[in-house]
């Protein structure tokens, strides 16, 4: 079972862990490559053991021989750019950057210092790196590829509910990749034949909005994109989508392992592979020569208990497709 740990209990434990080292441990760390840590909203507990085990298959544990610095944008893209300047200013031996604002922001501060990125969007229209097998600069990472199967994601839909007229996208306005989402969506909304209702949300408020708006259209389902923020609120997304019984999918399996109906995404674990890369970067490995890493697999998940709960009988063919079944 997944377990996310809450923005300031994981917030207050990382500060509280470097407040309680003695000086002379301090002292040590001054010795140690530093990384830092740039994430556009909160990172839960599972994101940041993922990325410690990157590291610790490279050789890196923290607080033995690497010091990392965490920094939270709070969802706030100007509040983001200013951390990244900040870690720039500290002379950081690299930063980890695990979402494409994230890197953006990063690569905006400095064109010297390695950056690792994870990203749904495809990284050379962002301009993070010349191409993905020979990123060229001081960016490289990990792409997802979270965007480019929206149109997979609404055939789903499509296949569970084929009487459906009306599906919805709930797009963060504020991320980069927001357009690219748009298009996506539209173009997958004409290959099923049917109305795609774009929604934006960047904020606690503007979601609330945004399901107020599904059951004011009467929409038939929705989909939730693939961005850090719609992450760290995936206690408020499922708890709306259970309140007004709307029928979801979403990126993130951990969505549906905590109750969500169907999740459709990467089986890469990305945040592992950033952190074998910042490893290796640390050891002398230059981001130019570091292809970017693509994800390849994909898996499908459904909850048999929310979907009997939203009173929708699953086609077999679509059970049979399913990668797994949560009863």
């Amino acid at each position: 079972m997944t377990v996310t740990m809450g923005r300031r209990e994981l917030l207050t434990a990382l500060g509280g862990a470097a407040a309680a080292w003695p000086l002379a441990a301090r002292a040590q760390q001054a010795a140690m490559p530093v990384v830092g840590f740039l994430y556009f909203g909160w990172p839960d507990a599972n994101i940041v053991a993922a990325f410690h085990k990157g590291l610790n298959e490279t050789g890196y544990f923290e607080g033995r021989n690497l010091a990392i610095e965490f920094r939270s944008g709070q969802n706030n893209t100007a509040r983001l750019s200013e951390l990244a300047i900040d870690l720039v200013r500290r002379q950081v031996a690299a930063i980890a950057a695990p979402s494409g604002t994230a890197a953006l922001a990063a690569r905006a501060a400095t064109k010297t210092i390695p950056i690792v990125f994870n990203t749904a969007g495809d990284p050379v229209q962002m301009g993070l790196v010349a191409s993905l097998n020979r990123p060229g600069g001081n960016a490289t990472g990990v792409a997802d590829m979270g965007m480019e199967v929206a149109a997979k994601r609404f055939g789903i839909l499509h296949e569970l509910l084929p009487k459906a007229a009306r599906f919805a996208v709930l797009v963060n306005p504020n991320s980069r990749n927001a357009k690219s989402e748009i298009t996506e969506a539209q173009a997958a909304g004409l290959a099923i034949g049917r109305q795609i209702d774009i929604l934006t949300a960047g904020t606690d408020r503007e979601i609330d909005m945004a399901f107020a708006s599904l059951v004011q259209k009467h929409t038939d389902a929705l989909l939730v994109g693939p961005h850090s923020f719609f992450r760290n609120r995936r206690a408020q997304l499922l708890t709306l989508a259970a309140r007004h019984a709307v029928p979801t999918i979403f990126p993130f399996r951990d969505f549906t392992e905590a109750g969500g109906l169907m999740s459709y995404g990467s089986t890469f674990d990305e945040y592992h592979q950033a952190g074998i890369y910042i490893g290796r970067i640390l050891k002398g490995a230059k981001p130019a020569d570091l292809p970017v890493m693509q994800a390849s697999k994909f898996e499908f998940i459904i909850n048999l208990q929310t979907a009997r709960a939203l009173g929708i009988d699953v086609p077999p063919t679509l059970l049979a497709t399913a990668d797994e079944v949560i009863e």
